[in-house]
């Protein structure tokens, strides 16, 4: 067992930590394991693991393999984590390079449409600038260039004017589905999880349904579940005979309480375990 936080951002998406930021983080916390699962991108990964090598702690902390995958079904965003996949697998890497051309595409015609019908002016570069080198950019970004740019006064109001689905200049990304992002993860050595489910009202049918694409756990616990949510997941997936896992979804300090979230102590230990054990099974299967 292993305190661990299976579910943290890195600024290679939308975090604001650098991955080397995440490992300090991390073993101050007194962590044991963390996954990064930034959205559509596992750079983060080598970095990490080589900045905890070079200050001499591989032996403290373990990182963990992760992705959060960004898909879409029936107007529902639903995010998809993966675990210990083969990130060099031609699917898998395939996979991310068509969720970043998308996310790519989606900020340029964002760009313009925010240029000729509200007559703000953001460049791609400002926009670019926000992530590591290679990293995903998305919605967080292009509401700070706009707010940056004076088009708003605060990236909230960016996010209700221009950042939804009902603005004019909003243009929905042409992403994966999420039985997709299930099966290559899977097919890829990994191990899938559908990620915070309470945002999604049709999550026990679509978790159903995503077990036969080769679905292994659900996320039940998370910073946004109440115990009552966790325990209709947990009891969700011991029926199914899936895996519960957790995390933080750390993406920046805690702002209201002066606190850091990650490694929050709501994570139960024995999550790492289970997930370990469940990676060892598919690789035996």
């Amino acid at each position: 067992m292993k305190k661990a936080d299976f579910h943290v951002h890195t600024n290679y998406s939308d975090g604001v930590f650098t991955p080397e930021k995440i490992v300090d983080t991390a073993l101050d916390a007194g962590l044991e394991a963390v996954a990064l699962t930034d959205h559509d991108n596992v750079l983060s990964y080598d970095v990490a693991n080589n900045y905890l090598k070079s200050i001499g702690r591989e032996n403290e902390l373990e990182i963990i393999q992760g992705v959060e995958i960004n898909t879409l079904y029936k107007n529902y965003e639903v995010h998809i984590l993966g675990y210990f996949m083969d990130t060099n697998n031609a699917d898998f890497q395939k996979l991310i390079k068509n969720q970043q051309e998308a996310r790519v595409n989606q900020t340029r015609e964002i760009i313009e449409l925010l240029d000729k019908k509200e007559n703000i002016k953001i460049s791609f570069d400002s926009i670019l600038a926000q992530v590591a080198k290679g990293g995903s950019i998305g919605r967080p970004h292009i509401a700070k260039a706009i707010t940056s740019a004076g088009g708003t006064d605060n990236v909230m109001e960016a996010y209700s004017k221009y950042i939804n689905d009902d603005s004019p200049v909003y243009v929905q990304r042409k992403t994966v589905s999420p039985q997709d992002a299930v099966e290559i993860i899977y097919d890829a050595g990994g191990v899938p999880v559908i990620a915070h489910p309470h945002d999604i009202d049709i999550a026990e049918s679509l978790i159903k349904d995503l077990m036969s694409y080769g679905l292994r756990g659900i996320e039940a616990y998370h910073r946004k579940h109440s115990p009552a949510v966790v325990e209709y997941f947990s009891s969700m997936a011991e029926k199914l005979g899936l895996i519960v896992t957790g995390g933080s979804d750390f993406h920046a300090p805690n702002i209201l309480n002066g606190q850091i979230l990650l490694g929050k102590h709501f994570i139960p230990e024995w999550i790492y375990d289970k997930l370990v054990q469940e990676k060892k099974r598919l690789d035996m299967a």
